[in-house]
């Protein structure tokens, strides 16, 4: 009786232990238009924290039906409107100046600089440990994703 119960509970932890490994997919969104106010509750009558502006990737921790708890760069928790968020995923530039490559090497030819909080558009994921982006302005390269936040 007490190897039945072993195997069980084996199982059962193990069945746990997937299904935690298996449901904490990240969901990184960006912010869609300029001048999105940032809540610290569900509701527009909530407090005013601070204005996001377009492009600035969010790490998407609770949704409700109209509104999303997200996480930022720094680390801090506060809510937007669902309707604010975009598909679309940028990166954060995470260190003072990033170089950007040609090719997803270190030894590549610069493609162009990114300063410390500059949002770009991810394009793919490449080589491992590399990412694809395009800044604002059209210029395409690649950066370590050490180098960057919201992947």
């Amino acid at each position: 009786m007490k190897n039945k119960a072993l195997i069980f509970l084996s199982g059962v932890l193990g069945a746990c232990l997937l299904l935690s490994t298996t449901t904490w997919a990240l969901e990184f969104r960006s912010i869609a238009a300029n001048a999105t106010i940032m809540y610290d509750a569900p509701s527009l009558k909530a407090n005013r924290l601070f204005i996001a502006s377009q492009y600035y990737p969010v790490e998407v921790v609770v949704s409700l039906e109209h509104w999303a708890k997200v996480r930022d760069i720094s680390g801090d928790l506060t809510w937007v409107e669902k309707e604010k968020l975009s598909e679309k995923r940028t990166v954060m530039v995470n260190v003072p100046l990033a170089d950007i490559m040609q090719a997803p090497d270190s030894k590549s030819p610069l493609a162009f600089q990114a300063e410390q909080r500059v949002a770009l558009e991810l394009l793919e994921f490449s080589t491992p440990g590399w990412v694809k982006v395009r800044h604002r302005d059209g210029q395409n390269g690649y950066i370590p994703i050490s180098q960057v936040w919201g992947i």
